[in-house]
């Protein structure tokens, strides 16, 4: 076994096994039947039963799926999947009359194999976490139907882009010499902008239906809100997520002064209007100490820095000989380069989960300043009682794994103390 591939099982193993122990620790704590002292005067015992089993069943679930994935990745990194799955697109491509020296349109082949072969190999464990465990929760609305309805269209929207995005970045490369990194990051930043722009225009509203929020108290409320601060807003919109889930959310998004804000139809459902204030409040306040622009400037820094590392590894030929390749394609050097570069990616995964917690108490506390503290602790309480959230988190888990604090680190927080 080559170097490299004995680096990336052994750490990917290593990984594992942590966030195995990890999850042990949090399942420990589901088992726990008792309410911690400090949710006692949060929520009522019912609800903590409903949350704990809710939490044990995804924990056994979990320790299924991830076992099976570590399995999975393994086998096809130790018997080089990756190799044959390129083998077969050559094959494909020589059907039709085209030679290896159309890299682009073997990668397109190859781009298409290995995800159909990921979403078969994923999807008994779909359908078993939407129709088993989210029902047995209260939580799925899918019809069997409309859920490979979304499988199909999700396949479609993926291949749209997907195939024209890895057409464009492989010709890049191609073109423009060793210097690929900074034209490729350019292209893959302005790629970005565009899918923020069209994604929920003209993507999202093929799995769901936006409808204006009616002229109505909440609608004077929040315009109220985002007039006084000074948040641009142009459209208030419903979304139906009760046709798939129970879950509620709210969000915003759009460029400049083109701003607009969506409401999940169950949010409206199981909130009051000062509560649904208070956490669009919190929302808007990521907007207000720019947040979102911080994360995206972040992101593009950690872009060009992984484009330009991929530079120096492009043409290691060694990286691919370990892997089963007696040539160097671009696409599945990219590949190979992200095994590598895992642990690095652990890390960062690791500080942007700290710092998005960071941000989190942030927009707790300008919710609080704009005069919503119990409002936001009311709806904080029962958006995580309704969505059945982890109420006893073991702080190792919760610390690596959790990019918002946990229910009463946020309540402390906001300067309400439970007994």
């Amino acid at each position: 076994m080559g170097s490299y591939k004995s680096y990336v099982l052994t750490f990917s193993w290593a990984v594992y096994l942590f966030e195995t122990y990890l999850s042990y620790r949090q399942h420990c704590k589901l088992q726990e039947p008792r309410r911690p002292k400090a949710i006692e005067g949060i929520v009522t015992e019912e609800e903590f039963e409903k949350a704990r089993q809710y939490g044990l069943d995804k924990s056994r679930f979990g320790f299924l799926s991830s076992t099976w994935s570590q399995l999975e990745n393994s086998l096809l990194i130790q018997y080089e999947f990756l190799a044959w799955a390129w083998g077969v697109a050559g094959s494909l491509i020589g059907y039709f009359g085209y030679g290896s020296e159309y890299e682009i349109f073997q990668s397109v082949f190859f781009f298409v194999i290995i995800s159909l072969v990921g979403s078969l190999t994923s999807l008994p464990f779909s359908l078993y976490s939407t129709f088993v465990i989210e029902q047995r929760h209260g939580f799925n609305k899918q019809t069997y139907r409309l859920f490979f309805e979304d499988l199909l269209k999700g396949y479609l929207v993926g291949g749209a882009i997907g195939i024209p995005l890895i057409s464009v970045f492989l010709w890049i490369v191609k073109s423009t010499g060793e210097q690929f990194y900074y034209y490729v990051w350019v292209f893959m930043l302005l790629f970005q902008v565009l899918m923020i722009t069209i994604y929920p225009t003209y993507i999202q509203p093929l799995f769901n239906t936006f409808t204006p929020l009616p002229e109505n108290e909440l609608r004077k409320d929040i315009e109220g809100l985002a007039k006084r601060i000074e948040f641009p807003l142009t459209q208030l919109y419903v979304i139906d997520g009760s046709k798939r889930s129970s879950h509620s959310n709210a969000y915003f998004y759009g460029f400049f002064k083109n701003k607009r804000i969506v409401l999940f139809d169950t949010l409206l459902e199981d909130s009051t209007n000062p509560e649904i204030c208070a956490v669009l409040g919190h929302e808007l306040g990521h907007w207000k100490l720019n947040h979102v622009f911080k994360l995206f400037t972040i992101s593009q820094v950690h872009l060009f820095f992984l484009f330009y590392l991929f530079s120096k590894f492009i043409a290691n030929r060694a990286l691919y000989l370990d892997f089963g390749f007696s040539d160097t394609p671009t696409l599945v050097g990219l590949m190979l380069f992200s095994y590598i570069f895992s642990p690095v990616e652990s890390v960062l995964g690791f500080c942007m989960n700290v710092l998005s917690r960071m941000h989190e108490f942030q927009a707790d506390a300008f919710a609080e300043k704009l005069g919503y503290a119990e409002q936001l602790k009311s709806g904080l309480i029962k958006l995580h009682t309704k969505n059945k959230g982890n109420m006893n988190p073991d702080v190792w888990y919760s610390t690596y794994h959790y990019s918002h604090p946990p229910l009463v680190e946020r309540l402390n927080a906001l300067g309400i103390k439970q007994e």
